[in-house]
């Protein structure tokens, strides 16, 4: 096969594929349109986000009682489903049964993988663990450069013991747990009060991240680490922990796309570091689809690393969506070639200097949409996937089916991506749908306009219920419901 050498060779060979390409998730959310670029490409899903109407999105329509607790019990649910095998066993050459692709996944897919013939487009899921831990991402940005916020890292087993090793940070502190969501394990401590609402949590760990609290800004930032080089993306604003949209305190419920989110010092800075990371990754073995999340200083404007995920995230909807992505290609089609048996060559940092330039990023904005009441109910009416028009009364109107963002031509459009929906249970914390539009739902101070406003309560309106008079019900019905509120599933 002629080597790669050029993003036109990239297209035509993606164009061209042959091979079974999966992503095996919950939802389809987090790579919405790579099929339009990857021939073969399919997704496996729990979650029919489209009642039945998009061709390249499988769901078993037999579904067996189950209590996930995590994203991985599901992916693991699925490709031991009858249907589920069946159906990449009909699409398989031979022993090759193709490629998959996960949001996440554990030691366990890996060996049913291997038993169905396919292959994990990932590194080995221990890296990916190690990788995922907070603390080790500290590590590794120090070591490669890339500052965190002050900070130490302890065994705490006391708001006695949190005080003294965090001495110079001052008293209004951050602690962070090595793993989760970052909605349920960063923990705000300014008093002993405080501590001891999450103490049980803190002192389980062998280690926590404890941070001086700072006036910061939420970011992140996508990109790929392979052979040639890192490839990165465009900086985003974070929406978190926004009350309309999630019940977690801390907890992401969305991002922006736009050139101008911070200042071209800001963003060169965080391109910077993130290339400098993703040598390090390369450094440690890990390769492939990366995010962080840094933390933007508004008082001194300093740059700091927050988080490291290791594989495909909430943002990655937005990132494969943009202008550069489609002038050139997606950022998950670098991740899928450094995982192919082909032979390549790019020049990153001509790829890099030309998504750096704001023309190359237009404007986008998701909102990721929690029932955030306490109450439990019984969804008897939801409103459907597709392209959702608002008038200048604010008011929505469903316009027709549609399986992609660019479905939304303007501001008064939005691509909806339904998640709940009826027979499904409503429990705080239950994600709704996603919704994604061009242009700004944030202001320059990074509060919610009255746009964002408009659509939020306007999907909310969609969402009829049916109330569940038993308490004992409603405590099942969240046990059994997927996620729970205990995990997230996008």
């Amino acid at each position: 096969m002629t080597k790669i050498t050029s993003i036109a060779d990239v297209r035509r060979h993606f164009r061209n594929n042959k091979e079974p390409v999966y992503f095996i998730s919950a939802t389809n959310f987090n790579l919405l349109g790579i099929g339009d670029w990857v021939g073969g490409f399919r997704h496996i899903n729990y979650i029919d986000c489209f009642e039945g109407k998009q061709r390249n999105v499988f769901v078993p329509k037999e579904k067996f009682p189950r209590d996930f607790e995590s994203i991985e019990d599901i992916n693991n649910y699925l490709l031991e489903h009858k249907e589920v095998i069946d159906f990449i066993q009909s699409r398989a050459a031979g022993d090759n049964a193709g490629v998959a692709a996960f949001l996440m996944f554990d030691e366990h897919t890996e060996r049913v993988c291997e038993q169905l013939g396919l292959r994990i487009a990932f590194p080995p899921a221990e890296l990916r663990q190690r990788m995922d831990n907070k603390i080790e991402t500290v590590r590794i940005g120090n070591k490669a450069g890339v500052p965190s916020v002050p900070n130490v890292l302890a065994k705490v087993g006391s708001y006695q013991e949190l005080s003294e090793v965090s001495q110079e940070l001052g008293s209004d502190l951050v602690v962070q747990t090595a793993f989760g969501d970052s909605g349920h394990t960063t923990f705000f401590i300014a008093n002993e009060e405080d501590y001891y609402k999450h103490a049980e949590e803190i002192e389980a760990e062998p280690e926590v991240k404890i941070m001086k609290r700072i006036n910061c800004r939420g970011s992140a930032i996508e990109a790929c680490a392979t052979r040639c080089g890192t490839v990165v993306g465009p900086l985003m604003t974070e929406l978190v922990g926004f009350k309309t949209l999630t019940p977690y305190k801390g907890g992401w419920c969305g991002n922006e796309m736009f050139a101008g989110a911070f200042s071209q010092e800001v963003r060169d800075l965080a391109r910077e570091y993130t290339f400098k990371f993703g040598e390090a990754l390369r450094e440690e073995g890990y390769r492939g689809y990366f995010e962080l999340d840094f933390l933007i200083d508004m008082d001194t404007n300093d740059v700091y690393l927050g988080e490291l995920n290791p594989r495909v995230t909430g943002a990655s909807s937005l990132t494969n969506v943009a202008a550069f992505a489609h002038s050139d290609i997606p950022l998950f089609l670098f991740h899928l070639l450094e995982f192919s048996d082909v032979d390549f060559d790019l020049d990153i940092d001509d790829i890099n200097e030309r998504w750096s330039h704001p023309e190359s990023v237009d404007s986008w904005s998701q909102l990721v949409i929690k029932h955030t009441d306490e109450s439990v109910d019984l969804l008897t009416q939801a409103p459907s996937t597709g392209l959702w028009r608002m008038n200048d009364n604010g008011e929505l109107a469903y316009d027709h089916y549609s399986y992609h963002p660019h479905a939304a031509e303007n501001e008064h459009e939005a691509f909806f991506l339904r998640i709940s929906g009826p027979g499904d249970f409503r429990y705080e914390g239950a994600d709704l749908g996603i919704l994604i539009t061009r242009g700004r739902l944030m202001d320059d101070d990074f509060q919610l306009t009255e746009r964002a406003k408009a659509w939020i309560d306007g999907i909310r309106k969609q969402y009829t219920g049916q109330a569940l008079q038993d308490p004992v019900v409603e405590e099942v019905a969240v046990s059994h419901a997927i996620g729970g509120g205990n995990f997230k599933i996008l």
